[in-house]
């Protein structure tokens, strides 16, 4: 199943405001990379996000939200939102600038991608 390219456009719509990114193919979907480290994405219909262990366990308590788990061991911080949590604009926005506060404060990689 190919990821939402829908919701790849209306991340699109944010991102030249919201900072300077690099999308790359990821897990079957995309990803957007900030100094080196995924800040958001797309697996399958959902969004994926990027933020802190606590906040991410206050925001598996609400709907439409549930671990990002590919391998049987998901890693802390990362969720997935679904298409039904993703109807408002705002909504996106909110989550987007969540990301990328958690992620703005990570050590910067250097890869492929990145430079110094």
């Amino acid at each position: 199943m190919p990821y939402n390219m829908e919701l790849e456009q209306r991340l699109d719509r944010f991102t030249d405001r919201l900072g300077k990114f690099t999308k790359k193919k990821m897990f079957g979907g995309i990803c957007y990379l900030m100094n080196g480290n995924m800040v958001f994405g797309i697996h399958r219909q959902s969004l994926v996000i990027r933020t802190s262990t606590e906040r991410a366990e206050e925001l598996l308590k609400g709907e439409h939200v549930s671990l990002f788990d590919m391998t049987g061991r998901p890693m802390k911080g990362w969720l997935l939102i679904s298409p039904n949590g993703l109807e408002t604009e705002e909504k996106i926005l909110e989550l987007l600038n969540l990301c990328i506060e958690y992620v703005s404060i990570l050590p910067k990689k250097v890869g492929k991608l990145e430079t110094k």
